[in-house]
């Protein structure tokens, strides 16, 4: 259906002109972290929550995708356009409207980028714990469509675990309010986790009441070296049960290892099959006695060495190194397919062992990387694009790896939602009363499914 010209001038009209069309600007909303491309009809860029009330109920009128959109940092495809439409750019809406000190809470638009909300809890002394890798970009709102975690979830949780309630803007157009600003509250059904990790499908976030914690006043972050990968998937498995709760477990193999040798801060010997960075958190007293607990334990369980960061310099050049895996994959190859696999912590071992052989068997670069602390294992499936035998070779594998990974107990996605690139994978995980379900409580709030079509649902 062609995108009527009157549409677009009501856009404009209800937006003060922000709103485009242009071809070479639609270009900049047409893509995300899969590398996938498709075009909108129009891009807008709503300042207020009348605004997103108005856009949307004039799209439920007209029949037209809307698409909620953050930074496009997301890796399954969630804030394309995959049916044409309006991409709802959230980027004007981008303040923190209260950090409530005595109550702990904070309240925020959807456009603050998660990273610049760091600083500005932790400089009132305040801490919000998740932390995506993509947080010096991504957004709160991308976060709470996602329901991303991070390093800090073994301790902390994700997302969900800190969203006390939300204003929202369902297709129709009409304005809700979910959840309480107050520690406890059971009335009615839970909208606000059932909203979190919808991935944009049932409503669009104007601002949400974000639950903090008292920032920690000591952090010890180490590198933990092992000889063999086995080694250090045991000893992720065994850590929290036989030593300290750690506040994350990072895992890096080999391949990952090579990628951003350079980076560390320190000599890695080539030797050395598997990294775990892993950090304690909490008093000064307290850092500093599970530092040591962690230490010891993990030299007990085969580490050929641990490197305690000697301050905040060397902590960041690790976790530097870390966060830029994503994109020194691609010296391995043009193309990967990134997956964020999850299986029960006493299963990491034999997953890691099964990712071994499905590279064996497809003579692929596989890297596996991530949040090890809480079984969030990301998979990266490295190949060319333009090699079909290749493009075929790199399909089966993420077959397998998802077959293997639900047989272990697992689940197809941690962090990064279904999107579009699992579809065809939920039905594996989800029964089909519990898929119907679901696509009840879609046709409820979007009976006209208007907002972000496409997604989740083959």
């Amino acid at each position: 259906m062609a995108f009527k010209d009157s549409l677009y001038k009501s856009l404009c009209r209800i937006t003060n002109g922000n709103a485009t069309k242009e071809p070479e600007e639609l270009c900049c909303y047409a893509y995300d972290a899969t590398g996938r491309i498709f075009m909108p009809d129009a891009v807008v860029f709503p300042c207020s929550t009348f605004e997103v009330s108005r856009i949307l109920e004039l799209a439920s009128m007209e029949k037209v995708p809307v698409i909620p959109r953050g930074s496009g940092s997301g890796m399954t495809g969630g804030s394309l356009a995959v049916q044409g439409g309006i991409v709802m750019a959230m980027s004007r809406m981008n303040h923190i409207l209260e950090i409530d000190c005595d109550n702990l809470i904070a309240r925020v638009e959807p456009g603050v980028v998660t990273g610049e909300f760091h600083k500005a809890v932790e400089k009132k002394g305040l801490f919000y714990p998740p932390d995506p890798a993509s947080s010096a970009f991504c957004t709160l709102g991308g976060n709470l469509g996602e329901c991303a975690g991070g390093p800090r979830a073994v301790k902390y949780g994700v997302t969900r675990d800190y969203v006390m309630g939300l204003e929202a803007v369902v297709p129709s157009g009409a304005v809700i309010h979910t959840g309480v600003r107050t520690a406890k509250g059971v009335a009615g059904y839970d909208l606000t986790r059932l909203i979190v990790g919808s991935e944009g499908t049932l409503a669009v976030v104007t601002q949400a009441t974000l639950k903090l914690v008292p920032l920690p006043e000591s952090v010890k972050t180490m590198a933990v070296l092992f000889p063999a990968i086995d080694l250090a998937a045991s000893t992720v498995c065994a850590i929290i049960k036989e030593s300290v709760v750690p506040r994350c477990v990072e895992f890096l193999d080999k391949s990952s290892i090579d990628c951003v040798r350079g980076q560390f801060g320190f000599n890695v010997p080539g030797d050395i099959q598997a990294i775990l960075i892993i950090e304690v958190d909490g008093s000064q007293m307290v850092a500093e006695q599970d530092a040591g607990k962690v230490k010891s334990f993990c030299l007990r369980k085969g580490a050929a060495d641990v490197i305690i960061a000697s301050g905040q310099k060397q902590a960041a050049e690790l976790w530097s190194a870390r966060k830029s895996l994503s994109t020194a994959l691609f010296r391995l190859a043009p193309d990967k397919i990134n997956e964020d696999i999850v299986v029960p912590l006493d299963r990491i071992p034999e997953m890691v062992k099964r990712i071994q052989d499905i590279q064996k068997r497809t003579g692929l670069s596989i890297v596996s990387f991530g949040h090890a602390g809480d079984g969030n294992i990301h998979c990266n499936i490295m190949y060319h694009k333009k090699n079909p035998q290749e493009q075929m070779l790199a399909e089966s594998a993420m077959d397998e790896l998802f077959s293997h990974t639900l047989e272990l107990g697992g689940t197809i996605t941690g962090e990064h939602g279904v999107g579009i690139t699992k579809m065809k994978y939920l039905p594996k995980e989800v029964g089909e009363s519990e898929m119907e379900i679901m696509r009840g409580i879609k046709k409820v709030f979007d009976p006209e499914n208007i907002l972000n079509p496409g997604k989740i649902f083959v």
